[in-house]
């Protein structure tokens, strides 16, 4: 495969978004030329993408754009698959149209390993069982890339990453949400925070160490493969509103309300990060609790 040692240009998709802003200043620091279009440019406008890509002709596409919400897939499943699946198709045609002949790099998520079997950590080779739809869109999302792969003899390169979290999320989020709702209550005096199911465990990444993975995989990563992007340990999320509570100062009761019940909620997921690792070098390096005290300062300055 080709390895870029020097400067790249860049293209993302879905660049404005949470993840998309953090990757777009990282790349920018790393010396990369970035291209990041706004939100008038759709993904499922397949003519209207193919131009965008074609004027910045990117070295790497960064294709992060997605209905991203897993909760709210339940009750817009059409939307989340024209999102996700038919505008993964849209980026990986225009790509392979290209003369600059970019990698791509696909993000996927855990969500389509579903509800685990095993007790071991998941691997790229555990099976895929999607229970949402948004899971159900990833899994068709990455096999298309497979296929464009196969087919074609496009570069792409898969990533799964796991729960990742950082300052700047939306409080559509778990962590964001509670986060905000324990600076909400600290400054109007509240003796409660309304919470959803607080047994399921996650595997936590700071936003900031995904988007150096992210940057790892496209340049050193195998095209047709797909890589983990996990911390490799898994939280209770009743233990996250304890650490947010802990580190804010503030002592309130976590309460149960039924609408922030998930359908289903799977009951733990924790990814291996091995192969990423040995392929490109990454490692998480911000610890836990410097990631919820950044996104409560986030929540201090910002509410």
């Amino acid at each position: 495969m080709r390895l870029y040692s020097w400067l790249v240009r860049a293209f993302i998709t879905g660049g404005h978004g949470f993840v998309g802003r953090w990757l777009t200043m990282y790349l920018q620091e790393a010396g990369d030329t970035v291209y990041a279009p706004d939100s008038s440019v759709d993904v499922t406008n397949s003519e209207g993408i193919f131009e965008a890509l074609a004027d910045a002709s990117p070295d790497v596409i960064y294709h992060l754009a997605a209905f991203t919400h897993v909760g709210q897939s339940w009750e817009h499943p059409e939307e989340t698959f024209k999102v996700n699946a038919l505008g993964t198709l849209h980026i990986l045609d225009a790509a392979r149209r290209l003369k600059s002949s970019p990698i791509v790099l696909l993000v996927s998520s855990s969500e389509v390993y579903g509800a685990p079997t095993q007790e071991s950590a998941l691997t790229e080779s555990s099976p895929l069982a999607p229970i949402s739809p948004y899971a159900a869109s990833k899994v068709a999302a990455e096999f298309l890339g497979v296929q464009a792969y196969l087919g074609y003899g496009l570069a792409v390169v898969r990533a799964r990453p796991f729960n990742h979290v950082g300052p700047g999320q939306t409080a559509e989020f778990a962590v964001s949400a509670l986060a905000r709702r324990i600076v909400e209550a600290e400054r109007d005096g509240l003796s409660t925070i309304p919470v959803g199911n607080l047994t399921p465990r996650r595997d936590f990444t700071d936003v900031r160490d995904v988007v150096r993975a992210y940057r790892a995989l496209a340049i050193k990563g195998k095209p047709g493969e797909v890589y983990n992007v996990c911390s490799g340990q898994d939280i209770a999320i009743s233990d996250i509103v304890q650490l947010l509570l802990e580190i804010a100062g503030v002592s309130v009761d976590a309460v149960v309300s039924p609408e922030l019940v998930r359908p289903v909620d799977i009951p733990t997921i924790r990814g291996d990060a091995s192969l990423i690792t040995a392929t490109t070098g990454w490692k998480p390096e911000i610890p836990l609790t410097d990631t919820l005290a950044d996104v409560l300062n986030y929540w201090r300055t910002h509410l």
